[in-house]
């Protein structure tokens, strides 16, 4: 498929969304080499769950497509699965000199600009790139804006509107000593 094509998929999703009443406007393929591996929509008022958003749906079923023995990957089928472990890029900052791939080598092609979790996700999964067609402006001014967020991130945590806070983190110490501790951990 070409790149349009790929793209008035994603946004035929996201009308199919808001005909359904399944929730916003929002619709994403993940595609690899012109293929679609995978199609997401906005299912927040089908499910009630806040998090069902376009991108993260096609980022669970593209691991569901591509991790055949989910949920229980065997620790000697993790190279045979989207937990491959590859070398961290050239000139990254990471300290671990490897992580699991996750869905490098695939793009996504969403209907709007992602959102800050959504786009948190798309990090985390290793996507390559993302392809959007409607701005943060548009996307406010049908009411879903999240600019709020993305500068709330930039303050300190005693400024932020939530509060955050540090507290017992001696509780949470022996969790993270057992997984330093652990010889076969697997960098995710």
């Amino acid at each position: 498929m070409t790149r349009e094509e790929l793209m008035a998929e994603a946004c035929r999703l996201a009308e199919e969304s808001v005909d359904n009443d399944w929730g916003g406007p929002f619709g994403a393929v993940i595609a690899s080499g012109g293929e679609i591996v995978a199609r997401g929509q906005n299912r927040v008022l089908l499910t009630g769950d806040i998090t069902a958003h376009a991108e993260i749906e096609a980022i669970r079923k593209a691991v569901q497509v591509l991790n055949t023995e989910a949920p229980s990957i065997a620790k000697n089928r993790r190279a045979d699965s989207t937990l491959e472990l590859v070398p961290r890029p050239e000139g990254s900052v990471d300290k671990v000199p490897e992580r699991a791939k996750m869905l490098m080598g695939m793009e996504i092609y969403t209907s709007g600009a992602p959102c800050p979790m959504c786009m948190s996700a798309i990090y985390w999964a290793r996507l390559d790139a993302v392809h959007f067609a409607c701005d943060l402006a548009a996307t406010s001014a049908i009411g879903f804006d999240d600019a709020f967020q993305y500068e709330d991130f930039n303050k300190p945590f005693a400024e932020r509107r939530i509060k955050i806070e540090q507290f017992r983190p001696d509780l949470g110490a022996d969790a993270y000593d057992a997984w330093l501790a652990k010889s076969d951990r697997h960098p995710y």
